[in-house]
């Protein structure tokens, strides 16, 4: 192949995007919250208050559709507000935040 050619890598349908977290409210019940955060991500309490008072925030990236719905459950059942969305490709330019 020379200088001059390019490359092009294609996705397969196959392939599983990956999947973001992302807490939007931490709800009345914050101490519940701040656990499921804990349990979520794994960090100390204290990373995982200061994780959920600053909502809306994304708490984990690079996840299976599965591992992302698992975790939005748990948040949710604490009662916060939290949701999944696929990551954007590398290059991808995605709509700003209102």
């Amino acid at each position: 192949m020379s200088d001059e050619e390019s490359t092009e890598y294609y996705p397969l349908l196959c392939d599983d995007p990956s999947h973001e977290v992302v807490l939007v409210d931490c709800g009345p019940r914050e101490m519940d919250v701040i656990l499921a955060v804990r349990k979520v991500t794994g960090q100390s309490l204290w990373h995982s208050r200061v994780l959920a008072r600053q909502a809306p925030v994304p708490l984990l990236g690079g996840l299976s559709a599965y591992r992302a719905q698992s975790a939005v459950a748990v948040l949710q059942s604490a009662g916060a507000r939290a949701e999944w969305r696929q990551e954007p490709e590398p290059g991808e330019r995605t709509a700003p935040s209102p």
